[in-house]
């Protein structure tokens, strides 16, 4: 038979651990920071600082903000300028703030047979591209890339369609490796890149153009449409990888030796 205090103990720990288990925080962020390992070295210290977890969900920024817009996360982590000014603006986010940014690159295969690097500016190296129908590998999952690559078709007049063209569907990181099966061209931010650069027969083709800067801001799901969603605890990790420690981190971020990321706020 149990004794009192044990009995009495039981039901405290019964009380208690779900209120433990409540301090859960939702971020809703790209693969790039999560496949590149970065998300690793910032969460552990915060979970560390306020003794709480960091659930990750890393998907696309469009189907990032769509779990925002229906109060399934407590903040986005995400990079895509117009998409955020417009999940903003139609109420859903509040305090869209920069965190940190790194670039687009073309990877293509190391015999580079569509004359990419001799292109006098990134329109013309897609059009290269889309004239010889070399393949290339869309991420087509409306994530921020996606996005990217879109407006760097529109921009040259072409509308990417036929056998030459495919569709991964698929993270950055698992299109990596299609266009390195395939050896194909693709768009991709730097990051991911340096992160599975010893996986992959492929090249860094063009890289340097204005279009290419790629900035990541971290957005808070409106308590007002989602009571729900923990704003505190949302505002604290915004305020811990805008603040020096997290700024550090991600500036000290390497890979192989190479920094990943820049941080925006404090340099």
């Amino acid at each position: 038979m149990r004794s009192y205090s044990g009995l009495a103990l039981s039901m405290l720990l019964g009380l208690a651990l779900p209120a433990f288990a409540e301090q859960r925080l939702r971020l809703a962020t790209t693969t790039s920071t999560e496949n590149t390992g970065l998300l690793m070295a910032l969460n552990r210290p915060f979970e560390a600082l306020h003794g709480v977890k960091v659930h990750v969900i890393p998907v696309g920024t469009g189907k990032a903000l769509r779990l925002g817009e229906n109060g399934d996360v407590d903040l986005v982590l995400v990079h895509a300028p117009a998409a955020e000014k417009a999940f903003v603006q139609a109420g859903f986010g509040v305090r869209r703030l920069p965190v940190m940014h790194n670039d687009f690159v073309l990877l293509g295969p190391l015999t580079e047979p569509a004359g990419v690097t001799a292109a006098a500016d990134i329109t013309s190296a897609m059009s290269n591209i889309a004239h010889h129908e070399i393949t290339f590998v869309s991420r087509g999952d409306d994530s921020g890339t996606h996005k990217k690559e879109l407006s760097l078709w529109e921009a040259a007049g072409i509308k990417p369609t036929g056998e030459w063209y495919l569709s991964a569907g698929q993270g950055m990181g698992a299109t990596l490796r299609i266009t390195h099966e395939k050896q194909a061209y693709v768009l991709t931010d730097r990051a991911t890149y340096l992160a599975y650069q010893q996986q992959l027969d492929l090249k860094i083709v063009f890289e340097g153009a204005p279009a290419f800067f790629n900035p990541y801001h971290a957005i808070l799901v409106n308590p007002e449409r989602h009571p729900h969603v923990k704003t505190g605890l949302a505002t604290q990790y915004v305020d811990f990888i805008r603040g020096e420690h997290g700024q550090q981190i991600i500036r000290d971020f390497r890979v192989a030796g190479e920094q990943l990321f820049h941080p925006d706020v404090i340099k």
